[in-house]
């Protein structure tokens, strides 16, 4: 009996909803890290600097797919492996140290909204957030792809409805910082970092390329995961201009906004919204490192013994969210995503565009 083939929203749309997903996460949802990276430049500086990074996402995602499609990888050690060969390990080393760093932030991130929201000590939201991930983990790749498509038309509406609501308010504030020719420097160095790390999406979302059925669904995919993703970047950091430049020191530049705005129940509604983000961000990380686990159990004949689909994320998501209490959002965000974009240049980006785009041409 035949299947029914892939609809066009698995097959072009939901690569990008995974990679939006995966870049989203804590910094960007709650404001943090648009105020790190893009605030510096100034407005203009700003709107420059997320225009590069939709860019370089769109390219890497591009070339991530359509090698990861003509390699038949379904997984970052199987595209590694193909891409750096007994190289691959040094990915693995780096993904380690970037899936601790980032669950840090997010179990940060979603402390302090329980704590800014409803008065919780911020070991709760941490708790609840780390919680979410296990369930749906566990749950299997169903659940992981039904998350980010649900997750993802949320986050859209509420975003258009923030940048309604701030705009209408504030609007003469926001084209009032629009207007004057600041300086733009660093905007490029701000795109570019910004780019950089969050790319690593590209190779994490591999299992939902499952239902590419050419190389032509591959570059489409790609080439939408840059505005996917920073869509509603974009609708956020105008929000930020209103109350530029002081917001920038704001650990949870959303909160203060949504105070701004006095509108109680949408203010609940975003909140939950970043919790969604953080979820689903998350989710992304630890489901694929669980899919490297179930790889590694297949090349032995066997599946993943539930056990360890429920230890070892378990155990990941602990240890990185005692090093979200220990150190803080912002801290994390400013000293720890800078060095993980030189790793990730090193390690993926450059070899993608040397050694990938060799070996793709000689096919």
């Amino acid at each position: 009996m035949s299947t029914r083939p892939p609809s066009i929203i698995n097959r072009v749309l939901l690569p990008g909803l995974a990679f939006k997903a995966v870049v989203i996460g804590g910094g960007y949802a709650t404001g943090r890290e648009l105020a790190e990276f893009f605030l510096p430049a100034g407005p203009m500086g700003g709107i420059l600097g997320m225009a590069l990074a939709m860019l370089i996402w769109s390219i890497v995602c591009t070339l991530t797919f359509v090698f990861a499609y003509e390699t038949r990888s379904s997984d970052y050690r199987a595209f590694f492996g193909q891409l750096l060969g007994r190289w691959a390990v040094t990915f693995e080393i780096a993904y380690f140290a970037f899936l601790t760093l980032i669950l840090a932030v997010f179990g940060a991130a979603s402390g302090a909204i329980g704590q800014a929201l409803f008065g919780w000590r911020p070991v709760v939201g941490t708790l609840a957030l780390a919680t979410g991930i296990l369930i749906v983990v566990i749950c299997g790749q169903g659940a992981v792809e039904r998350l980010f498509k649900l997750v993802s038309l949320f986050l859209y509406a509420v975003y258009i409805a923030f940048f309604v609501l701030t705009f209408s308010r504030f609007g003469g504030l926001i084209e009032a910082h629009l207007r004057p020719a600041a300086s733009m420097s660093g905007w490029f160095v701000g795109g570019a970092t910004y780019a950089s790390y969050n790319v690593i999406g590209a190779v994490l979302i591999l299992p939902v390329l499952r239902h590419l059925t050419s190389r032509k669904d591959a570059v489409i995919a790609g080439t939408l995961c840059g505005p996917l993703a920073i869509a509603p970047a974009l609708l956020f950091f105008t929000c930020l201009l209103a109350f530029y430049p002081g917001i920038g020191s704001q650990e949870l530049p959303a909160d203060f906004i949504l105070r701004a705005l006095h509108r109680p129940l949408f203010h609940l509604t975003f909140e939950a919204m970043v919790f969604f983000a953080l979820l689903e961000s998350s989710v992304g990380f630890v489901y694929a490192f669980n899919a490297r686990l179930a790889a590694l159990y297949r090349s032995h004949g066997r599946a993943t013994p539930l056990a360890v689909r429920i230890l070892v994320p378990t155990a990941i998501v602990t240890g990185a969210m005692f090093v979200a209490a220990a150190v803080g959002l912002v801290e994390l965000i400013a000293k720890g995503y800078r060095l993980m974009a030189v790793a990730i240049i090193a390690i993926f980006i450059l070899p993608l565009c040397t050694i990938g785009i060799v070996k793709l041409l000689k096919r």
